[in-house]
């Protein structure tokens, strides 16, 4: 996989769990575009931070824009923007 990112979310107050439930349903996409989630992890503490961090790996940039365009990831837009505060997606590379 030649594309790697790490994908940062923050939940809108109270919609901690929405968030969680969303994700679940759109990262059960990604194998369809020939990605894979390598790592999806939430933060515990009561801190400011990102409440989800994943890692995700997809073939290339294409396949991370017909991921986006999705029409089933599309059709959830209101959960996403009633749950999803904040998105931060950063392109990585594996060191380890």
């Amino acid at each position: 996989m030649n594309l790697k990112l790490c994908v940062l979310l923050w939940a809108t107050a109270g919609q901690e769990d929405a968030l969680t439930r969303y994700e679940d349903t759109v990262l059960d996409l990604i194998p369809k575009y020939g990605g894979e989630v390598v790592s999806r992890v939430r933060r515990v503490d009561p801190g400011d931070g990102p409440l989800e961090v994943q890692v995700i790996h997809l073939p290339d940039d294409s396949a991370l824009e017909a991921y986006l365009e999705d029409p089933e990831r599309l059709a959830l837009a209101d959960v996403h923007w009633r749950a999803v505060a904040r998105t931060e997606i950063i392109h990585v590379e594996t060191l380890v």
